[in-house]
């Protein structure tokens, strides 16, 4: 797997013209945030008018029978909303796996098989193979250059993404599994500890 790990401002000038949609950004140590600490967010769209994202490791004690009840015998595992980021928390966004590729107006593909389903349908009303879903409310968004200053100022790493992050099983465990797969010095932040003045 490959990965960009961008420091100093002299390599925010490149990330403006590389697209990060599809690609993951994973919080560094660096990042204090209470919002995304140790978060792993999958990129959606990545321009010049700004980005979004939502973040994977998230899950929340809403079970996903209240907001989309014909999708739950979909839902991956755990089968609950996802806090997908402080951005329009009242809005839903679903990810699916899904057997075939071309955009329709209950599914717009993102990479692989993962896409963008439209919970708004039944799944009768969709004409295509859903293996599973993800729901998540709100999303993790920047304004234009933002993300690029904080990737610049070593508040994440920029890593490949797997079709599989969006559904993990062990949600809470992703973080430091997607930091152990990646190449080199990277790798070793996944055995950074929760407390680092407890070391």
């Amino acid at each position: 797997m490959g990965q960009t790990v961008a420091r100093g401002r002299d390599n925010q000038r490149d990330m403006g013209t590389i697209s990060l949609k599809g690609r993951l950004i994973v919080a560094t140590p660096a990042l204090h945030e209470a919002t995304f600490d140790r978060t792993v967010i999958l990129m959606l769209e990545h321009g010049d008018e700004g980005a979004l994202g939502l973040v994977l490791n998230r899950p929340s004690e809403v079970e996903l029978t209240g907001p989309a009840p014909d999708w739950e015998p979909f839902a991956a595992h755990p089968r609950v909303v996802f806090f997908g980021g402080p951005v329009a928390q009242g809005s839903a966004i679903c990810l699916a796996h899904a057997g075939s590729y071309h955009e329709t107006e209950a599914w717009t593909p993102l990479f692989g098989r993962l896409g963008a389903l439209n919970i708004g349908k039944s799944p009768d009303e969709v004409d295509r193979t859903i293996d599973e879903v993800r729901v998540f409310s709100g999303h993790a968004g920047w304004g234009p250059g933002q993300l690029e200053g904080e990737i610049a100022d070593g508040a994440w790493f920029v890593v490949d993404a797997d079709p599989e992050d969006a559904f993990s099983s062990r949600p809470l465990e992703l973080w430091r599994g997607v930091l152990r797969r990646q190449e080199g010095r990277v790798a070793l932040y996944a055995a950074f500890p929760d407390d680092p003045a407890l070391n």
